[in-house]
């Protein structure tokens, strides 16, 4: 008698919780097979969270979820709960989301609660600092806000905010390239914002762009004079390097001539020798040459204030004295 009394709690322990969770679905409208309910648990399903999203539908006007649906949508990695409150809100906002859409965007990983919240509520995000230099040379900095709401149709395969955030950049640096100068950006920041919404940039994304609003504008350096300072700079570099380049080649042609001159001063001597052989030159003629050379380098000295004494070469001297000169 005892056993049976413990089986009978084992399976009322058991059961309870079932009867219970069948009995409020049945309150709420939802009628479920309690052998279904029974058998969640087996399948890791979470019986309480599947059928309190189920009454949750129910109660919302959603006649087409069931418990199938649901169960599958767990067993696939999805989040129930948050699948059924996105369908409810979709529903109460008058946006068209069915059942399969809400699920293949709940499964891709993003969060499509906060997508229909977006699309009824849209969110402003702000672009990071965006540099750009004008024709004018001066650099203006624009930080922009850009109001967008998700549209659920593109959510899966549409791209996400970092992509709004690089086309609007791109556009405003655009924007800022063409003015004529930084005052008219700083005069009409609008003609950035309309320059943006012109060019559709929510095209093939998961958001559509409501607004553009420029939040702050800053002038930063004169790029333009920065420019041409470098430039100037680099062009005296080359200067110079093409003047050392030519007072190198001077000094080398002035080597290669003082060369020149060596090599002829060294070929006099031979010359006068030679010519003194053959007879076509007397000694007193060279010792006339010497007195000349001598008499120069006096008179250059005495221009330069220095004073020095030349001796002047005796033309009386021997033959021997002569041919010892000039050979030594």
């Amino acid at each position: 008698m005892q056993t049976i009394y413990i089986v009978l709690i084992v399976v009322g322990v058991i059961l309870l919780p079932t009867l219970l969770t069948w009995i409020q679905a049945a309150v709420s409208g939802v009628w479920l097979n309690p052998i279904q309910l029974l058998l969640m648990p087996l399948r890791r399903v979470p019986r309480r969270r599947v059928v309190s999203s189920l009454i949750e539908a129910r109660q919302s006007g959603l006649r087409t979820i069931d418990r199938q649906k649901l169960e599958a949508h767990h067993m696939s990695g999805g989040d129930v709960e948050n699948l059924v409150h996105a369908l409810v809100a979709a529903n109460k906002a008058g946006i068209e989301l069915n059942f399969q859409e809400a699920a293949a965007i709940d499964l891709a990983g993003r969060d499509v609660l906060d997508a229909v919240r977006t699309s009824v509520n849209p969110k402003v995000i702000d672009t990071p600092p965006v540099e750009a230099v004008a024709k004018d040379g001066i650099q203006v900095i624009v930080k922009a806000r850009v109001t967008i709401k998700s549209n659920v149709r593109t959510l899966v395969g549409g791209a996400s905010e970092d992509t709004i955030l690089a086309r609007v950049g791109e556009c405003i640096v655009t924007a800022i390239g063409a003015a004529d100068s930084h005052e008219n950006i700083m005069e009409k920041p609008d003609s950035i914002s309309k320059l943006v919404m012109q060019r559709n940039l929510d095209s093939g994304t998961a958001y559509t762009i409501v607004s553009v609003d420029i939040a702050d504008v800053d002038l930063g350096e004169n790029v333009g004079a920065k420019l041409q300072i470098d430039r100037a700079n680099a062009d005296s570099e080359i200067a110079k390097a093409q003047a050392e380049k030519r007072r190198a080649m001077a000094v080398a042609a002035e080597a290669e001539n003082r060369a020149d001159q060596v090599k002829a001063e060294a070929s006099v001597p031979r010359a006068l020798a030679t010519a003194l052989e053959k007879g076509t030159m007397g000694y007193i003629d060279y010792y006339r040459l010497r007195n000349l050379q001598a008499d120069t380098a006096m008179r250059e000295q005495l221009g330069e204030g220095k004073s020095t004494a030349t001796p002047v070469v005796d033309v009386n001297s021997g033959k021997r004295d002569f041919f010892d000169d000039l050979m030594g």
